[in-house]
């Protein structure tokens, strides 16, 4: 939702009616992940996209009529076997598109879920999206000290929000299924938990030009970038544009002090670029002990790194944990210039991330994407 959010947030709190549609589900080689939103304007506008120009022009008439009948559907798109021509997905994925509208009336506490995704505030939406029409469309909103809203059952609500919780701690985004046997729920429904957890952090040591380039591509990713170097002569604002934000500190202290105060989590991602002994020694001592952390990655030449890894042994750290660093850092692409070598970092969190070869697909056989983990 974060990329239509500004135009529906403009639209609702001017008290008009717009139809969102949600990828709820994806399966094969789908464009676009759950989450992904299109949204169909009170003046017809089309705003986002579900599935990268695929099935846009069916989801468009679907939000039309959405708008015209007042009742939320659940679509399904995918390849057609008996009619070429029509509308599916190219790629061979399927995906599911909740349909509904958002308006002040149908969706009162918007405006508190748009407050928090740009304050950073956590906050789950988990929303019927199938099941006995009575409860299509109820949203439960999850924060972290309370709950709003709700299906008209206090048992499934309770079992809602617990599972909502737990997406949203990890960050992610799905359908959670009700009804079976022994479950909260007398009828069979599916809901949609949208986890709107902050951005996942970067956090890039070194306040070199190859540093600018990665944190200028990582904000392109959706990181909260910070830059740390103890030289404030070389740690300044202006020269990483791409940062949120700039920090002069000793990278060890930095690390050390954002994992005590709990602002480092599974999601973050650490690039240490500092290739100085009396830097990256210290703070690989600190960031090779963290329980949680998703990527962390080290520039240097071969030679660079075996002087290194003999150091962090003197400082009592295990084979296994020295084998979490990634170094030298990137892919192999042949990367000569900063921007190129950006990119290969890039690639390679982004191939750790989602399970990825790293091979070029037309070397490989079978779907481009694997399920989502």
């Amino acid at each position: 939702m974060r990329d239509v959010i500004d135009a529906l947030e403009k639209w609702w709190a001017g008290g008009e009616r717009v139809a969102r549609a949600t990828v709820v589900a994806t399966f094969r080689s789908a464009p676009r992940p759950p989450g992904a939103s299109m949204l169909v304007g009170p003046g017809g506008e089309a705003v986002g996209s579900v599935s990268g120009g695929c099935v846009e022009g069916a989801v468009y008439e679907l939000g039309a009529q959405v708008l015209a009948e007042g009742r939320p559907v659940l679509e399904r798109y995918g390849v057609s076997a008996e009619d070429a021509f029509a509308v599916g997905l190219t790629c061979g994925g399927i995906l599911d598109v909740f349909v509904e509208e958002v308006s002040a009336d149908t969706y009162p506490e918007f405006g508190r879920v748009a407050a928090a995704v740009r304050d950073g505030v956590p906050v789950a939406v988990a929303t019927v999206v199938s099941g006995p029409p009575e409860r299509l469309g109820r949203r439960l909103l999850v924060w972290q000290d309370r709950t709003e809203g709700g299906t008209g059952s206090d048992r499934l609500d309770s079992a809602m929000e617990k599972d909502a919780r737990g997406l949203l701690a990890a960050g992610r985004t799905g359908t959670l299924s009700y009804g079976a046997e022994g479950l909260p729920c007398d009828d069979d429904l599916t809901v949609f938990v949208e986890s709107l957890a902050p951005p996942p952090r970067m956090i890039v040591f070194g306040a070199i030009d190859f540093a600018a380039a990665v944190a200028q591509l990582g904000d392109f990713l959706g990181y909260r970038v910070t830059v740390c170097d103890a030289r404030p002569v070389f740690a300044t604002a202006d020269r990483f544009p791409g940062a949120h934000e700039v920090v002069v500190e000793w990278p060890h202290r930095y690390l050390a002090r954002e994992a005590e105060e709990g602002r480092i989590d599974g999601r973050t991602v650490l690039a240490v670029l500092t290739h100085d002994p009396k830097f990256d020694v210290p703070l690989l001592d600190v960031a090779l002990r963290l329980p949680e952390v998703a990527y962390i990655g080290a520039m240097g030449s071969r030679r660079t790194h075996t002087d290194r890894i003999e150091r962090l042994r003197e400082r009592g750290l295990t084979d296994a944990e020295i084998a979490r660093v990634s170094s030298p850092i990137g892919l192999d692409l042949g990367a000569r210039t900063p921007q190129e070598t950006a990119v290969s970092i890039a690639a390679e969190m982004i191939a750790l991330r989602w399970g990825g070869t790293a091979r070029r697909l037309t070397e490989r056989e079978g779907p481009i994407h694997e399920p989502t983990r």
